[in-house]
């Protein structure tokens, strides 16, 4: 039952190869620091390796047979791929699910105000957080501003090098005693996570002067009014770039990296394997960190409608064929597991556990307490992912999050089970999780890829 090290297996070839994989990685991570962002660099990849737009097949009534590989988007948030395989539709598919949303900041729809010569945008935190770790770290902010002409204009400022940053500010340690006796949920408020955006007075004003300042630099970049944060979806997440970590380069810390590593490994296996039998898709979600709701979530019918426009371009869909494609499918439900941390060893079972470096990590059942919310795979369906992992030599590792009744959780597992299809929920061990910088095993990273290779070729 000794899980071992992926680190001692590797040969030179395969260490190159690592180490290629995880540099583009780290260049995913800096590519996409939000949702928006993270769907377009997934098209700009995609449409590389020969993938065509869905919707705009459908408009040429172009017809889709085997070895066509196409694509839809759902509001710049959500994606989905396919590439045809040489079975009916019918017969299910292989799937590859993951989340690209991420815990951060967002920035409220009336934000701006002025208050002791310093200008702030108000925030609301999106997803579970520890609020304290946010306060006095450099701050980039992506997005954007939707103008009520139709105008879409992008922001991203922060991550380049001569770009300014923001921040949460903190109450130095000579003045924090009452601070210092709260509990840690309440040692920073949700309603005090504001941006320090401005400091400048503009000459000749005396009330609100630091704020007009920023509005009238706002005009200067975007064209924008104050009005306009009204239909903007601007985003705060940490400056900075994905980096190497360790003294050995063998980890990756960087912002996002929960789900954005099940993300980059189920992409980046979805375009270098070719599709064997079955079709083969990989559905990239926003929404997880707040429940997978509303139309980019996984709970809305994207997907479904996906599969329905992909049968017809096929030439072959009705109501029944579709129940059948759901219900044949198998699916990798890949998001990321806690890795053990010997700082906090009493959170975990050490027998159950993920550990960094042993491979990816799949988990029978997640949820919380006795199993709430959970999906969990049939023994029948471990077995055939056991088989394909171990005749493919793949490292791997079984785990649950935490301790029994210490805490919990789950991704969409559970939503794609209720079309019968057969699911296990997956992924790569992380430190820090949903912290402003997590950490990740290099090896981790590279078994999850070829683990998922396998997947879409053997499943």
């Amino acid at each position: 039952m000794e899980r071992i090290n992926a680190w001692t297996t590797y040969d030179e070839n395969q260490l190159s190869e690592l180490e290629e994989i995880c540099k583009g990685y780290r260049n995913f991570l800096d590519a996409g620091k939000t949702e928006r962002t993270c769907v377009k660099e997934i098209i700009r990849q995609a449409q590389a390796h020969g993938y065509r737009e869905l919707s705009a097949l459908a408009k040429e009534k172009t017809v889709l047979k085997a070895g066509d590989k196409v694509y839809r988007v759902c509001m710049n948030k959500t994606v989905v791929m396919f590439e045809i395989g040489e079975k009916p539709l019918s017969e299910g598919m292989n799937i590859l699910g993951a989340h690209i949303d991420s815990p951060r900041l967002d920035v409220k729809q009336n934000p701006l105000y002025e208050n002791g010569d310093f200008a702030y945008l108000d925030t609301h935190y999106y997803g579970g957080i520890k609020k304290y770790q946010w306060v006095a770290l450099p701050l980039a902010m992506y997005g954007v501003i939707c103008k009520k002409n139709g105008e879409v204009v992008e922001v991203a400022i922060g991550d380049k090098e001569d770009d300014p940053v923001f921040f949460v500010s903190d109450l130095l340690i000579h003045l924090a005693q009452e601070q210092m006796e709260k509990k840690a949920n309440k040692v920073i408020e949700g309603e005090n996570l504001d941006i320090v955006f401005g400091n400048k007075k503009l000459d000749g004003k005396d009330k609100d002067a630091v704020k007009d300042g920023v509005l009238q630099i706002l005009r200067s970049m975007y064209d924008m009014s104050e009005e306009d944060f009204l239909s903007a979806e601007l985003e705060i997440v940490p400056a900075g770039a994905a980096r190497d970590a360790g003294i050995d380069r063998s980890m990756i810390m960087a912002y996002g990296q929960d789900d954005r590593v099940c993300a980059y490994t189920s992409l980046l296996a979805m375009l270098t394997q070719p599709a064997g039998e079955k079709t083969t898709c990989c559905l990239l979600t926003d929404k997880e960190e707040i429940g997978s709701v509303g139309a980019t979530g996984m709970r809305s019918m994207f997907f479904e409608n996906s599969v329905c426009e992909l049968m017809d371009a096929m030439g072959c869909f009705s109501e029944l064929a579709l129940r059948r494609c759901l219900s044949n499918s198998s699916m990798l439900s890949s998001d990321v597991n806690a890795a053990y941390d010997p700082m906090f060893a009493s959170a975990f079972d050490k027998n159950n556990a993920s550990y960094f470096g042993r491979g990816m990590v799949f988990s029978k059942f997640t949820g919380s307490r006795g199993k709430s919310g959970s999906n969990d795979a049939n023994a029948e369906y471990i077995a055939r992912i056991r088989r394909i992992m171990d005749d493919n030599h793949i490292c791997y590792q079984t785990a649950e999050l935490g301790k029994v009744d210490v805490g919990g959780g789950g991704t969409i597992a559970y939503i794609l089970s209720l079309y019968g299809m057969e699911v296990i929920d997956c992924g790569v061990a992380v430190l820090n999780m949903h912290a402003p910088w997590e950490v990740t095993s290099k090896a981790d990273v590279y078994e999850a890829v070829k683990g998922y290779r396998v997947f879409l070729r053997h499943a």
